[in-house]
């Protein structure tokens, strides 16, 4: 089995920024979580419990019992040449019962708290030795406002990447500022499961969710950043050029098909016309012959 932990890697530090994205000095990571722990078995069975606590369980099929209608034999038993049916609503018969279908029924997976931890701690142990967890200061938000967590994601070069921000506590104005953006997902630290840390490619935490606050920095406003709404990537942009293209090269073809065949119709059309006027001058020279007369008989 391979080796899953590494104390090697202990005394993790991160990259610290300001709520408006100014860089600071690096923070050392609480050493009792960010120990370098890194166990896959254990995040894949969290990951798995918490995907299966999501289904309703809901789905349902009738058996043969349940269908409405069949009640009468459809014919009798003997005579008629036909195989012996016994309703219309047995499982071989089409608007019939199901066999073994599904019922609804719960698909809960319990998972113990000291591995959900460990799965947790794991977690957050994958993200910082990527390099993908950011502390940031303070979220102190007065009122809810999208633009200013976008132009925080925008500096950090993080506008196009799913983020997860995590706040210490309960703050509703920075939820409410995220909730429109479709790659950010706010929630405070205490709630986060293994699920939403994997899911995110990147990582924002409050500097007092780890235990140590940071003074919030006295700065300025800065100048806003441009925020693409899309980038397009190399092989989009040659999907999307041949897309473009094709509609023009197939107006191309019928054009030219368009054009052979007028070529062809001009010379028909001047041989008809000429032969029409030759038609009527040889109807008007040559009369219509007369019938001789028929012989009497003698």
């Amino acid at each position: 089995m391979p080796d899953t932990k590494h104390p090697e890697s202990k005394n993790v530090d991160a990259a610290a920024y300001s709520a408006q994205g100014t860089p600071r000095d690096r923070v050392a990571l609480p050493a009792d979580t960010f120990d370098g722990t890194v166990n896959l078995p254990v995040m894949h069975q969290a990951v798995k419990a918490f995907l299966a606590n999501q289904r309703q369980g809901n789905a349902s099929t009738k058996t043969r019992g349940e269908v409405i209608g069949g009640n009468q034999k459809p014919w009798k038993q003997k005579g008629t040449g036909r195989a012996r049916q016994g309703s219309i609503r047995a499982p071989n018969w089409v608007g019939g019962g199901t066999v073994f279908g599904p019922r609804p029924r719960k698909y809960t997976e319990i998972v113990p708290k000291q591995v959900r931890a460990l799965a947790r701690k794991s977690a957050f142990n994958a993200r910082a030795r990527e390099g993908a967890l950011f502390v940031i200061d303070a979220f102190e938000y007065d009122a809810p406002k999208t633009s200013r967590l976008q132009q925080l994601l925008a500096r950090l070069e993080l506008a196009h990447r799913k983020v997860l921000i995590l706040t210490d506590g309960v703050k509703p104005n920075v939820f409410l500022s995220g909730r429109n953006l479709p790659l950010a997902h706010v929630m405070p630290f205490s709630d986060v499961s293994t699920y939403n840390i994997l899911w995110s490619d990147v990582v924002l935490v409050e500097s007092g969710a780890l235990g140590e606050a940071m003074a919030p920095m006295k700065e300025k406003s800065l100048s806003k950043v441009k925020v693409v709404r899309y980038v397009a990537r190399d092989t989009d942009a040659a999907k999307h050029a041949a897309d473009d293209d094709a509609p023009k090269s197939k107006a191309k073809k019928k054009s030219a098909v368009k054009a052979k065949a007028a070529t062809k119709k001009a010379p028909a059309k001047k041989a008809a016309a000429k032969a029409k006027p030759a038609a009527k001058a040889a109807a008007k020279k040559s009369p219509a012959k007369k019938s001789a007369p028929k012989k009497k008989g003698k």
